[in-house]
């Protein structure tokens, strides 16, 4: 199951090269998500989960931008079974909207 949601992206990675004659490359894009309060105490705050979408040249998307994070984005997400009673969320697509900070702005 896909759904879209407006998600603050915070940081975008790159990561490419060659381990052990294995080459690799992923772009990995830090989103805000909800701390989620437990039974060992209450949070408050925001964190940021890493979700991994295509190769290093997803980076390439996003470079011009760098002075602009944290900024918007519309996120797809892909919802998984995992083991058991698990699900897990999966980014298919992200498409930037505008600085997160000028976006939370007050409008006057």
């Amino acid at each position: 199951m896909q759904f879209k949601s407006d998600v603050t992206v915070y940081a975008v990675k790159e990561s490419q090269g060659n381990i052990e004659g294995r080459d690799f490359s992923s772009c990995t894009f830090h989103c805000a998500v909800d701390l989620k309060e437990n039974q060992a105490g209450r949070s408050i705050g925001v964190v940021t989960r890493p979700f991994k979408l295509g190769d290093a040249k997803e980076f390439d998307k996003w470079a011009h931008l760098g002075n602009s994070l944290p900024l918007l984005a519309e996120a797809t997400f892909e919802m998984v079974a995992g083991r058991e009673d698990d699900t897990r969320l999966k980014l298919v697509a992200i498409v930037p909207k505008a600085r997160a900070a000028a976006a939370a702005a007050p409008k006057v």
